[in-house]
C-alpha cells in the first residue's frame, strides 16, 4: 500500500459561503431554463411626450428633460403655496379662538 498523506484544511466562512452560492446557482440555472416561455417580446410603448405642433420634429432629450423640470418646478411652487395658505389659515383660526 502506498502511504499517501491526507491533509485536512480548515475552510473559511467566506469560502463556505462562496461554495454554497455556487451550488445554489448551479441548482437555479436548470429551473430558469425550464421556465422560459416562447412568448414574444412586447413592443415598447409610444412616447408619451408628443410634439407641441402637428408635423413638428420629435423633441430631443434635452427638450424633454427641460419640460419635465419646468413641470416639476410648477408642481413644487403649487405645493409650497398650498402649504403656506393652510399654515396661515391655521394661524389665523387659532387667533380667532382666543
Amino acid at each position: 500500500m502506498n502511504n499517501k498523506e491526507i491533509k485536512s484544511e480548515v475552510i473559511s466562512r467566506r469560502s463556505a459561503l462562496s461554495l454554497r452560492g455556487l451550488a445554489a446557482l448551479g441548482l437555479a440555472m436548470p429551473t430558469t431554463v425550464l421556465t422560459v416561455s416562447d412568448a414574444e417580446a412586447q413592443q415598447p410603448a409610444a412616447p408619451t411626450a408628443a410634439p407641441t405642433a402637428p408635423g413638428a420634429a420629435p423633441m430631443t432629450g434635452t427638450e424633454r428633460r427641460q419640460e419635465r423640470r419646468t413641470r416639476r418646478v410648477s408642481r413644487r411652487k403649487a405645493r409650497r403655496k398650498g402649504r403656506a395658505e393652510r399654515r396661515e389659515l391655521r394661524r389665523t383660526g387659532s387667533e380667532e379662538k382666543k
